[in-house]
């Protein structure tokens, strides 16, 4: 394995992640395992590289104001609990039956993303945010895929936030990009005391992830909020049935 096509890969992911808000360390682990990285080093190498990209985004959409700080903290007070319940009982499935289960992951959430929404769907999702209990519940059952996968969580609370919560896609990942950051700190924690990290390749990865991360926020101000969620959803689907077919086929 290459750590220059670790860096190239961290560029890749960095541009979905810094337009989207989402599909950081979800699309990193399928792409670092068709490199070679071993299975359960795959699914948490990427995380470190996750804080930086975030505190780069979290920046750039306070100064745009496109991002919902009440939701982000309530994310955070449900996530937290349920990444470091998902971290613990990620030890027992392995690394294998992790990557599978990110790409069935990923293939689920892109085909809502694209399904149209009911008639009145809107309203009900603006009314959805005033229901605390319902945000922290929604998010801690997030957290524990978060913690259980090692990603950011980013590609489940874009959709939760835009479909459940009404939040345009602009607001979703910028209140994702925070949330993320912090959901990232027990999962790492977790995963370096379980040893599940290679940080050659994660080091690697951040110098990458990074600049990508730039790239893509300043990319993201440029489309319109129907168009971003098209292409997400798109992006999601066609990568997790490519990712999905490559691994049951090697």
């Amino acid at each position: 394995m290459s750590e220059a096509w670790v860096l190239l890969a961290g560029l890749g992911v960095g541009l979905v992640f810094g337009a989207f808000g989402a599909g950081g360390s979800a699309f990193a682990t399928p792409v670092l395992a068709l490199l070679g990285v071993p299975p359960v080093l795959a699914v948490a190498s990427p995380l470190p590289a996750m804080l930086p990209s975030s505190i780069v985004g979290v920046q750039r959409n306070l100064r745009a104001g496109s991002l919902d700080l009440r939701t982000a903290r309530l994310a955070i007070l449900g996530g937290i609990p349920g990444t470091i319940l998902g971290a613990l009982v990620s030890n027992a499935i392995g690394g294998g039956g992790l990557l599978v289960l990110s790409g069935v992951m990923l293939l689920t959430v892109g085909t809502r993303v694209l399904l149209p929404d009911s008639a009145g769907a809107a309203d009900r999702a603006r009314a959805r945010r005033e229901r605390t209990g319902l945000i922290v519940g929604a998010a801690f059952v997030v957290g524990l895929l978060t913690g259980l996968l090692a990603n950011g969580g980013g590609f489940l609370l874009v959709p939760m936030f835009v479909l459940l919560l009404g939040l345009t896609t602009a607001e979703a990942a910028g209140t994702s990009m925070l949330a993320v950051g912090v959901l990232t700190i027990p999962t790492l924690a977790m995963h370096m005391a379980l040893g599940h990290i290679d940080w050659a390749v994660a080091i690697a990865f951040s110098v990458g992830m990074v600049p990508g991360s730039l790239a893509g926020a300043r990319l993201a101000r440029r489309l319109p909020g129907a168009t971003a969620r098209k292409a997400f959803g798109v992006m999601l689907v066609t990568f997790a049935i490519w990712f999905l077919v490559r691994t049951a086929v090697t």
